[in-house]
């Protein structure tokens, strides 16, 4: 983590060195200028710079290298608006399951109880949808470490059933209140009868609307190539819609402006054909699942 231009920001990458804003889809650039003049300057090495438009702004406003990102926005005006006109019957069933089944969706202090429960839905199953679980073994001073961050903007949901956490969310809004995002939200699979995930989402909508918070944002619509899978097919069920952004790259070293003409500051995800990728995906997920017998999950 690197400061430039007042802005925190994330540098990843060995061979090419990208920096974004720290927590891009609630954070944003404020001052793109300040912060590359900054980066020029600094003694960090910084190939590329990176940064995502608001999502309010869909044209572009900067003169800088370009190419087209997506994110899945919620549009929020009321929450009586979003449960009967923006999502179907169906989907307003499984919000409902959670109740019907004992469940309880409520707000949680940030605590180390809350903490341990997130540990505890982190470390049920090594895989999810096909592929290795990220936050999957990881030790209890990790978890806490990591969901302290950004605290006074965020709001961790939680579901409960007796009592034990079977799922949350941490909700993430921007100071100015532009849009929030779902930073994390995972559930149990052992409880998907209860449906918390749809349950957690609607409890989010419910809150940004309360807030006026105008879009709630999940993450990409579609990552890389590929464009349809069931995640994106969950999200919109759940009324999230695929909005494109205007997304820049400018290059502050040779070595960034070779990355940024070759492709390679793209992942390599990115840069094979979507057939190929299929098969690799479902050679993956074929292999998970017999390494780790993982359970069947669904959203």
């Amino acid at each position: 983590m690197i400061e430039a231009g007042g802005t925190q920001l994330q540098v990843r990458g060995s061979l090419v060195k990208i920096a974004r804003v720290d927590g891009e889809k609630f954070l944003f650039a404020a001052d793109p200028d300040a912060i590359v003049d900054s980066l020029r300057k600094s003694t960090h090495r910084v190939d590329i710079f990176t940064f995502i438009q608001k999502v309010s702004e869909t044209s572009p406003k900067y003169s800088y290298p370009m190419e087209w990102d997506n994110l899945a926005v919620v549009p929020i005006s009321t929450f009586d608006h979003w449960w009967s006109q923006q999502i179907g019957k169906k989907t307003r069933n499984m919000a409902r399951q959670a109740e019907k089944k004992g469940a309880v969706i409520r707000e949680v202090p940030f605590s180390d109880s809350l903490v341990r429960g997130i540990w505890e839905i982190y470390n049920e199953t090594p895989t999810r949808g096909g592929r290795k679980f990220p936050h999957f073994g990881k030790d209890l001073e990790t978890v806490y470490r990591e969901e302290a961050t950004y605290l006074d903007e965020s709001i961790f949901i939680g579901a409960f059933f007796e009592d034990k956490l079977i799922g949350f969310i941490k909700l993430i809004y921007s100071p100015e209140g532009s849009q929030a995002g779902l930073l994390n939200i995972v559930s149990l699979i052992e409880h998907r009868d209860k449906a918390p995930t749809n349950a957690l989402i609607a409890r989010a909508v419910q809150i940004c609307a309360e807030k006026k918070i105008p879009f709630l944002v999940y993450s990409n619509f579609a990552y890389g190539k590929r464009n349809r899978d069931s995640l994106s097919d969950f999200k919109e069920r759940n009324a999230f819609q695929r909005v494109n952004l205007p997304r820049y790259y400018i290059p502050l070293t040779p070595i960034g402006h070779v990355a940024l003409r070759l492709g390679v500051h793209k992942k390599i995800s990115e840069r094979i054909p979507e057939w190929m990728i299929s098969k690799l995906r479902h050679v993956r997920k074929v292999c998970y699942g017999r390494l780790f017998q993982a359970a069947p999950e669904s959203i």
